[in-house]
């Protein structure tokens, strides 16, 4: 495994150690498992979706959990009854913890269990102050008085 050293690009920057630690963490081996499966979608301008496979799971047994930029999405594994003797058994119903890390400004609107599959909906809030404003130009024959002066 290659590994990079960052901190000559950021000694002379301040706050930027969020980016850091996305820089490190995205280069790291990924050492979780691939189950469950899943998709992100890109619904719209400031839409997403993220669908997981969890069958056999019911929403009792799925947490979601959304703090700052990250979101967890944990199922418990039920003790199932053994029923019959199994030739093969490739329905995965251990437990897992998946985890996602999200944008600035990325908060979950929703989640809804469907036919086996989880969808969280995930939408790009942008506060007021930061969206952007058009600035009216003035022409010289325009301007007004900043303060108006009144005589005493």
């Amino acid at each position: 495994m290659r590994t990079y050293d960052l901190s000559p690009l950021f000694r002379s920057t301040v706050g930027f150690d969020r980016l850091t630690r996305l820089l490190e963490g995205a280069t790291a081996s990924d050492e979780a498992t691939s189950y469950p499966p899943y998709n992100i979608e890109k619904l719209g301008d400031a839409a997403y979706r993220i669908s997981m496979a969890v069958a056999g799971f019911a929403p009792e047994d799925l947490e979601i959990t959304a703090q700052q930029n990250s979101l967890v999405v944990t199922g418990k594994a039920k003790k199932e009854q053994e029923t019959g003797q199994f030739l093969y058994r490739g329905i995965a119903g251990r437990a897992f913890e998946r985890r996602f890390q999200l944008a600035d400004f990325i908060k979950v609107s929703g989640a809804r269990l469907e036919n086996g599959l989880l969808h969280i909906e995930l939408a790009r809030e942008i506060p007021e102050a930061m969206k952007p404003r058009a600035i009216r130009i003035e022409t010289s024959g325009q301007r007004q008085p900043a303060l108006a002066q009144q005589a005493a």
